[in-house]
């Protein structure tokens, strides 16, 4: 009878790793693995979920790696024993693995083929292996270990097995959240302790209630692939205090994954401390520069009482120094500033920060504001004492001036290239329509014209005349077009001349409507007229307004098309209303703009735009009206005045 093989779970971080191991395992007959995963957390998961035998643990993972790992393992399964599976081999490693509970340590240096065994060694009690393919595997001699299984896991080897106890700097490794596995000599004397001592330390205990700089040194080699980070701190549990700059750098694999961190620890506290003092000596002598007359330096105390004034600051505010040495620095601002208390708030960010800056209006003493770029920095003494302010203030005011005329001047320009850009875009525009535009109509043009010169005799009278209406019609369309474009021009160029006359809106609409069908075989187009009602216009531009919008509706709307004329508040109005579902909302904006083809269909863009403008040349418009729930079409109105009865019928121009 086949007994029940110990199971076992595999954590590592490298996908390749745990995919040699666990086929591996697998292959042996010895164990059963049940779950895989990439870093502690999820082993705390599975051992919780499956209760293993054996848990192997790599121990350098990002989020939380082994080390940090274990007690949660145990505590959520006691009874499995945990393998620590590492490329490290430092005794104090060993030692902190196992007081954290760890049953064993195995080098990843071991041949695969032993890991099962050596696995099997660390349960307590001695499973019998009865599958009878597991004994004679186990029995038999072993085939060598393939090449690629051999290089996927020799990635993962300790990279630095060199002896680095002489070198004058402080290094370790470390895994990939921190914690330290090895150490040398240099870093123990720098940090205090000894070596064996740091290892499964987090170094970020040492950083003086820093370690976010640590963790965000992590993350970016982790998570940002960076090569190099540096962080500075200082050390903690040390005789002196101490600034060291630590320099982190991953050890990857051939994929680019981090395995661990190599650490480098300068201590740089000298280093610190002479430019610290050289910041101080280049303060106190800036503050003695009394000399200079383009910028005004001068001190204030704790409380902002002006205790200093240079000879830029007289020039610059006005003052001499006994008018203002003793009096509150908020003098020389604006009154609104002064009521919101700004000054002392300056002040107060300064001592917090360091330093505070900011461009702003400032008052000379005669009242007159001048543009002023400020620098307040906080000094303290040796003792660390906060003594007051340096205030350094140039006055901008020029600059500034010449600065808005620059950038008023480019914006000017980006404009004028703008509009000249969409013009140029116009023109490309123009260009496409007319060549889309005029190919249908040339086309049939030559096709029937080729067709009757060719084949006259042959064809039947009933389809000689279909072939002439062709060209009739096309010639129309693309007088049409002509027509069109040249208007379009004109009212470019504002250069529309219009003959108003006083004229029957019932004639026009007719005339109108009869061109349309024309143009437009089969359209039904229903007319609701009102003989009586006169307006003054130019005939021939009306009615190619009003042609523009029936065939509108015939073409990018629903028959049938219902034309109504009607008055109201002094004017004439000419509506068109379809019967198809009206116009999106989304397209309305630009429903009137030249080129506009709404919903994409054949046109030029250019008909609703010439209706609005030549009833605009009236001193009418074109609108549109959204339909309702009940009747969806919309419908599109055209305005124009009424002819009064002593109406002069002179030209004029739109």
């Amino acid at each position: 009878m086949t007994s029940k093989l110990p199971t076992v779970v595999v954590i590592d971080d490298s996908i390749e790793v745990r995919a040699v191991v666990t086929a591996r395992l697998r292959l042996s007959r010895l164990l059963d693995v049940v779950g895989e995963g990439g870093d502690g957390t999820e082993a705390v998961g599975l051992a919780f979920k499956h209760q293993p035998s054996l848990l192997l643990l790599d121990l350098s993972m990002p989020v939380m790696d082994g080390l940090e790992a274990l007690p949660g393992v145990l505590a959520v399964s006691p009874a499995t024993r945990v393998v620590v599976y590492s490329g490290f081999d430092e005794s104090g490693l060993v030692q902190s693995a196992r007081e954290l509970g760890a049953a064993g340590f195995i080098e990843k240096s071991l041949p695969i083929d032993r890991l099962a065994e050596a696995l099997l060694a660390k349960l307590p009690e001695h499973h019998v292996v009865t599958d009878p393919r597991a004994q004679q595997q186990h029995a038999g001699t072993r085939a060598p270990r393939p090449e690629p299984d051999q290089q996927v896991l020799d990635e993962h080897l300790e990279r630095f097995r060199e002896v680095f106890e002489q070198a004058a700097i402080g290094m370790a490794t470390m895994t990939l959240t921190g914690s330290i596995v090895r150490a040398n000599r240099a870093l123990s004397n720098l940090l205090g302790g000894n070596p064996d001592e740091l290892v499964g330390l987090d170094y970020g205990r040492l950083t003086s209630g820093r370690g976010d700089l640590l963790d965000a040194a992590l993350f970016d080699i982790t998570r940002t692939s960076a090569d190099i980070v540096q962080l500075e701190h200082d050390v903690d549990g040390t005789v002196e205090p101490r600034r060291v700059l630590a320099t982190l750098a991953p050890v990857r694999d051939s994929r680019g994954q981090a395995l661990y961190v190599f650490l480098q620890v300068q201590d740089i506290s000298m280093q610190r401390a002479a430019e610290e003092e050289l910041l101080r000596s280049e303060e106190r002598f800036r503050l003695l520069v009394d000399a200079v007359r383009d910028y005004a330096i001068f001190m204030l105390d704790p409380h902002g009482q002006v205790a200093s004034w240079n000879a830029g600051a007289e020039r610059i505010k006005g003052y001499a120094a006994a008018e203002i040495i003793g009096q509150h620095f908020r003098s020389f601002y604006p009154p609104d500033k002064r009521e919101e208390q700004h000054p002392e708030h300056e002040l107060q960010l300064a001592l917090r920060n360091g330093q505070y800056s900011e461009e702003g209006w400032r008052l000379r003493k005669d009242g007159t504001r001048f543009w002023a770029n400020v620098l307040i920095t906080a000094v303290f003494n040796e003792m660390g004492e906060h003594i007051g302010f340096a205030k350094v203030t140039r006055d901008m005011t020029e600059h500034r001036r010449t600065e808005q005329e620059r950038l008023a001047a480019a914006a000017a320009l980006a404009e004028a290239n703008e509009q000249l850009r969409w013009a140029v875009e116009e023109q490309k525009q123009f260009l496409a329509v007319t060549a889309h535009e005029l190919r249908t109509p040339a086309s049939v043009l030559g096709g029937a014209a080729d067709t009757l010169k060719r084949y006259w005799a042959d064809i039947a009278d009933k389809e000689r005349t279909r072939l002439l209406n062709s060209i009739s019609n096309s010639a129309t369309r693309m007088q049409r077009l002509v027509t069109d474009l040249q208007t379009t021009s004109r009212l470019d160029a504002d250069s529309l001349r219009l003959r108003p006359e006083p004229t029957s809106l019932a004639v026009l609409v007719a005339t109108a409507i009869e061109t349309v069908r024309a143009l437009h075989p089969g359209g039904a187009v229903t007319a609701h007229l009102h003989p009586d009602i006169q307006v003054l216009a130019d005939p021939g531009r009306l009615v190619q307004a009003l042609e523009n919008l029936i065939g509108n509706a015939l073409h990018h709307g629903a028959p049938p098309v219902e034309v109504r004329i009607d008055t109201a508040d002094d004017a004439a109005r000419v509506e068109v209303t379809d019967a198809g579902h009206g116009v999106p909302a989304d397209i309305r904006e630009r429903l009137f703009k030249r080129f506009s083809t709404g919903d994409g269909a054949q046109g030029t863009g250019l008909g609703l735009y010439i209706a609005k403008e030549l009833a605009r040349a009236h001193n009418g418009d074109v609108t549109y009206q959204p339909g309702t729930p009940d009747r969806p079409a919309g419908t599109f109105v055209l305005t124009i005045p009424l002819a009064a009865p002593s109406s002069d019928p002179q030209a004029h121009d739109g």
